[in-house]
C-alpha cells in the first residue's frame, strides 16, 4: 500500500459555472458523481487549499486538489537493468509494464521510485509509457537538467525505436508527420491521437523484417509526443500488435482501453546525445526483447550463448 497522493490541477476558462461537484464529475470519468460527492464530503478535495463543499461555484484559475487516500498498487516489474552512469547523469532500461512516473494509479511501483532509491537526486529527461521497455535518460544535477531538456527542445537528440506492427508494407522507409492532439476517450474524458490542429510530429520507420502478416520497424522520431510511435504507426496503416488504444487510421478503438494498458511490443533501442557535462557524443543501446529482434539477431544471440 502507498501512502496516497495529491492529484492537482487549475480550472480552465471553460469550465466556468460548474461546481465542485459537477466539475470533477464532468473532468474524472473514472468516477460516478455519487463517488465524488462521497469523497468532497470526507474532506477529500480542497479549493484554494480549503475544504471544498459540493455546490462551491469555481472560478477560472482557480486550484482544485483531491487528496487520495493510501491504496494497493497493481503489482508491476521492480527491477531496472543499469546501462550507463557517471557523475552528471545516469541511463536505465526500464521493462515493459512498468510506470515511469506517479499517474493511472501508480505512486509508488514507478521507476522514477526504483532509480532514486539509489540516486536520491536524479530527475528524468523524458518518459515511456508503461508497456513499453527501453533507455530512460536520467539528470543528477541542475546544470545536466538544463542543458539536456534545452537539446530535447532543440531536437538534438536521437531516439530510435522498435516496434511490431500489423500487416506488410512494400516501402522500405517512410515519414509519417500527421499532428497528434487531445481527442475524446470515453472512460478519461480526453486522450492522444491523430488529429487535425493537434501539435506538429515527425517520425521515421525503416522496414527490418517482414514476418507473416507482421512488420518489425526500426522508429525514429525527432519530436516526443505522447504515445507518439504508437499513433504515428496505427496512421500509416501499422498499429502495434496488441495495442489496446489505437486501430488504423491512428484514431481511437470503439472500445478503447486506457493509455498505460499493455500489450504491445515497444522498445526504446537507442538514445544519441552530447554529454552535458564532457561534451561528448554519447550513444546508448539496450538490446531489444527476443519478440522485437530480427531472425539473424536472434540467431547470433543463441550462437553467442552457446
Amino acid at each position: 500500500m502507498n501512502r496516497g497522493w495529491s492529484y492537482r490541477e487549475q480550472v480552465g476558462p471553460d469550465s466556468a459555472g460548474h461546481t465542485v461537484l459537477s466539475y470533477l464529475a464532468a473532468t474524472r470519468l473514472h468516477s460516478t458523481k455519487i463517488e465524488w460527492a462521497a469523497r468532497i464530503d470526507r474532506g477529500e478535495v480542497e479549493v484554494e487549499g480549503t475544504r471544498a463543499r459540493t455546490d462551491e461555484p469555481l472560478y477560472p484559475g482557480q486550484t482544485v486538489v483531491w487528496h487520495r487516500p493510501a491504496w494497493d498498487e497493481m503489482l508491476v516489474p521492480a527491477h531496472f537493468d543499469l546501462i550507463h552512469e557517471d557523475d552528471a547523469i545516469v541511463v536505465v532500461n526500464k521493462p515493459s509494464g512498468l510506470p515511469t512516473m506517479p499517474a493511472g494509479g501508480f505512486v509508488e511501483s514507478t521507476l522514477l521510485a526504483l532509480v532514486r532509491r539509489q540516486y536520491p537526486e536524479a530527475s528524468p529527461l523524458h518518459r515511456l509509457g508503461r508497456g513499453t521497455s527501453g533507455l530512460v535518460l536520467f539528470a543528477r544535477h541542475k546544470q545536466a537538467a538544463s542543458r539536456l531538456a534545452r537539446a530535447w527542445r532543440d531536437r538534438t537528440v536521437k531516439k530510435t525505436y522498435r516496434a511490431i506492427g500489423l500487416g506488410i508494407t512494400r516501402a522500405e522507409m517512410f515519414v509519417i508527420d500527421v499532428p497528434i492532439g487531445p481527442v475524446p476517450h470515453p472512460r478519461i474524458g480526453t486522450v492522444q491521437a491523430a488529429c487535425e490542429g493537434g501539435k506538429p510530429s515527425h517520425s521515421v520507420a525503416v522496414v527490418l523484417e517482414h514476418r507473416h502478416d507482421q512488420t518489425l520497424f526500426s522508429v525514429e522520431i525527432t519530436t516526443g509526443r505522447p504515445h507518439q510511435i504508437r499513433i504515428h504507426m496505427a496512421y500509416a496503416g501499422h498499429p502495434l500488435i496488441g495495442d489496446p488504444l489505437y486501430e488504423a487510421g491512428g484514431g481511437l478503438k470503439n472500445h478503447p482501453g486506457l493509455p498505460g494498458d499493455s500489450g504491445y511490443f515497444l522498445h526504446a533501442e537507442r538514445l544519441q546525445f552530447t554529454h552535458p557535462s564532457t561534451g561528448q557524443n554519447m550513444t546508448v543501446t539496450a538490446t531489444p526483447p527476443p519478440e522485437l529482434q530480427t531472425h539473424a539477431e536472434l540467431i547470433a544471440a543463441s550462437a553467442l550463448a552457446r
